[in-house]
């Protein structure tokens, strides 16, 4: 359901609601009937759905319809719509947990999650920078990538939530090779065909030769790509990141592979928001997501659209088939 003061509530019931989502799949929603009543009363639609309780996670497997897994995590007078808190932090990582179970013991067939806060998420001393790093590790995995998937852009991400300072000691041969790797993998699975892979460079025009950074192209990105190509991948780069995005090499590319969050995130939000889906490669289980927060000054106000919601089911629903 995302944090209970977001937006997550009101879309998920428009999921719960939406005759085409519930023909393609069973739609239950992980969170609090109350917080989710409390939602529909405020916007005046229904939330008549049948209830699975926590204290019963089998009788997931039984269920036949749109319904919602009542997990209680919060009274009315513990939060205000629109307003972050250490107490909606914790009931969004409690929803995310309950939900990563039920994946991993095949109760449920993929996990889509609504928007959480970050700020939340610190308040309650919740360890982790975002959704994408708590699968990771519930997982088990230590060869993941971030991906955000559209028809207009696709990007893989060799580093997330960090700052900008920290993105150079993170680049290494090893890890670059995984998002490459994984990137293509899963393009293959989606695309029915070997991907193009275009990978970005760190630096400025992609360091000009050594002028800008620290020769991070030459000494990782680059060999990184070699030992792409020599496993069969058709690779790119690196390529100056300000010209990898332009129309005419979108067209002939499937996936960009960034250095940093921002590097892919503006031009993918500027050309894909509200189709854009935010999904973790590499893990046991499908996790895909919504590419937008919790837009705390529409929560509750009926204004927030499902569309990347909508896109983010179609695709679990594209990657659980096999």
């Amino acid at each position: 359901m995302g944090d209970p003061a977001g937006v997550g509530p009101e879309i998920c019931l428009q999921a719960l609601g939406d005759p085409g989502i519930c023909a393609a799949c069973i739609p239950v929603v992980f969170g609090d009937t109350d917080i989710l009543q409390r939602c529909a009363d405020t916007l005046g639609v229904s939330a008549t759905y049948p209830v699975v309780s926590s204290d019963d996670p089998a009788a997931l497997t039984g269920v036949e319809e749109a319904s919602i897994y009542h997990i209680p995590s919060l009274a009315h007078s513990e939060f205000s719509p629109g307003h972050v808190s250490a107490d909606t932090g914790r009931a969004s990582y409690a929803y995310i947990n309950q939900a990563i179970d039920a994946a991993l013991a095949s109760r449920v067939s993929a996990v889509v999650t609504g928007p959480i806060n970050k700020a939340a998420l610190a308040l309650a001393e919740i360890p982790y920078p975002g959704h994408t790093e708590i699968f990771a590790e519930r997982c088990g995995r230590d060869r993941w990538c971030m991906m955000q998937y559209s028809e207009e852009i696709t990007c893989t991400f060799v580093t997330t939530h960090v700052g900008y300072g920290e993105v150079p000691a993170l680049l290494t041969q090893a890890r670059i090779l995984d998002v490459i790797s994984l990137s293509a993998e899963n393009l293959e699975r989606l695309h029915g065909r070997p991907p193009k892979v275009v990978v970005c460079g760190l630096n400025p025009h992609a360091g000009e030769g050594g002028l800008f950074g620290d020769r991070e192209e030459e000494r990782i990105i680059m060999p990184a790509i070699v030992s792409a190509r020599a496993m069969g991948i058709d690779v790119e780069g690196p390529l100056p990141a300000d010209t990898a995005f332009l129309p005419q090499k979108r067209k002939t590319t499937d996936v960009f592979v960034c250095m940093y969050h921002d590097q892919g995130h503006i031009p993918l939000k500027a050309l894909a928001f509200d189709s854009a889906v935010n999904t973790t490669l590499g893990l046991s289980i499908v996790r895909t997501s919504v590419d937008h927060g919790t837009a705390l000054d529409i929560a509750w106000q009926g204004k927030a659209g499902s569309g990347s919601l909508f896109s983010a089911i179609r695709l679990a629903l594209q990657l659980s088939e096999d």
